[in-house]
């Protein structure tokens, strides 16, 4: 770990906020590692001073990079991903240190990060507007963007850094700067992207307040963020109850939001499917992350023919699953983000007993340190039971039968979220059916 910390200029003490400058002189927490319990490292949060600063900062940095040639801010965002490059296998470990990932998964977050300012770079020499004929004489309408200001970048645990470079890489070559708000359980990530940010500004001779941090709660940055009439646009990732609070208060002003909340994702099994292949995936799916993923299986949709399979198919997968410390490479699924996060699965593996489920395997907290560690829970249960109409986030996974492909539809439509959705099967009809306007109604399916 020493080394990690060494190559990213990390320290025992940490200032939480970046506005060009370094400081934080709001309170302190100490991040805990869900591997073993142990403390990291420390950090200084933002205090409102720190906050009304910071904001100033990125104003003032706006204007300069607004007038910037989007190449030259491309240019700025290519070395960027160069430098992620340099650090990607010090970048994953430390995300496994604080999340608990795997440290494949660690690493492949850092490559998302890479991958996105790869795009954003030929995005920056693609900001085309339309010219566009009008109905009177010697008339024409040209379209033309223009940036749009400060972007305040709301993050949770599960990505600690990917869904910042989401965003960031792209608000920056459109010439808006970004005002980022990490979980408090995955601080020092931002601190060492963050960081690495600020070296390629000051080699580019940008104004490191382009990537601007702010550490601290819900009420001392988050909630100040979404009221902020200086700042046009809040991207927001999260639990559905954050996302609505923070759009209530967004929109209040008539401000943008971008949401990417919660998702009760469904993997629907045809009679068809190749059923070694839809198992791999629906067991990657449900436990990959610790089930700690928006966009993670919560819910298996198996035709009545052949459920049996699948469920036997799935029990083997689960019982030889290995569980344990991410930074073992032989690990394939981690701890939870910390205790309270395995409180919560148990107390709705718990709800879905009393309403009439069977536990299949899992859902024992196990005996190791730190105290975050648990069996993947694989359940029976029915569509209409409230504890399946709500996220879990974690690895809990239903499973549910259909007997004709209208049912398995409206089961996979049934519920109030949408994000992804899957199909298995060798039937032509039935994918292109998923697919239409009458199939699934996730945004990604």
């Amino acid at each position: 770990m020493q080394s990690v910390f060494e190559k990213l200029a990390l320290g025992e003490d940490n200032p939480g906020v970046f506005n060009g400058e370094w400081r934080g002189s709001g309170g302190k927490i100490d991040k805990i590692s869900p591997i073993d319990g142990k403390k990291l490292a420390r950090i200084r949060t933002a205090s409102d001073d720190d906050y009304q600063t910071s904001v100033a900062r990125a104003q003032e940095a706006f204007e300069k990079w607004r007038k910037t040639p989007g190449p030259v801010r491309g240019d700025t965002v290519r070395r960027l991903g160069n430098a992620l490059r340099e650090l990607k296998h010090e970048l994953g470990q430390l995300v496994t240190l604080e999340t608990g990932k795997i440290l494949a998964e660690g690493e492949g977050e850092v490559q998302e990060m890479i991958d996105i300012c790869d795009f954003a770079v030929g995005q920056s020499r693609m900001l085309y507007g339309l010219t566009i004929q009008s109905e009177r004489k010697s008339h024409r309408l040209m379209e033309q963007w223009h940036p749009l200001g400060l972007v305040a970048v709301i993050t949770a645990f599960n990505f600690p850094v990917a869904v910042w470079s989401w965003n960031a890489a792209l608000a920056a070559v459109c010439g808006d700067t970004t005002i980022w708000k990490p979980s408090e359980k995955t601080p020092l990530t931002a601190i060492a992207v963050t960081k690495i940010a600020e070296r390629v500004c000051r080699e580019t001779g940008a104004d490191p307040a382009i990537f601007s941090l702010l550490i601290g709660d819900r009420k001392a940055v988050g909630q100040k963020l979404a009221d902020d009439a200086r700042i046009p646009l809040v991207s927001a990732t999260g639990s559905v109850a954050m996302g609505l609070n923070v759009a209530k208060t967004v929109h209040g002003r008539l401000g943008k939001t971008i949401m990417e909340l919660g998702g009760n994702n469904a993997l629907i099994v045809c009679p068809t499917a190749d059923l070694e292949m839809a198992t791999q995936s629906i067991f990657f799916g449900a436990v990959g992350t610790a089930g700690q993923r928006c966009t993670s299986t919560r819910r298996v949709i198996m035709h009545e023919s052949v459920a049996d399979k699948v469920r036997n198919k799935l029990l083997a997968a689960y019982k030889s699953l290995p569980i344990g410390n991410p930074l073992d490479k032989k690990t394939l699924m981690g701890p939870l983000i910390d205790k309270g996060a395995v409180d919560m699965v148990q107390n709705s593996i718990q709800k879905l007993k009393d309403e009439g489920g069977e536990v299949l395997y899992g859902g024992e907290r196990m005996d190791l340190p730190g105290g975050c560690y648990m069996k993947p829970c694989l359940a029976n249960a029915k569509p209409n039971f409230k504890i399946v109409q709500e996220e879990t986030f974690g690895p809990l996974l239903y499973l549910l039968t259909y007997r004709d492909f209208d049912e398995a539809i409206a089961i996979q439509n049934g519920v109030p979220q949408g994000l992804t959705s899957s199909i298995f099967t060798n039937d032509v009809r039935e994918a292109e059916r998923f697919v239409s306007a009458v199939g699934s109604d996730c945004g990604i399916a």
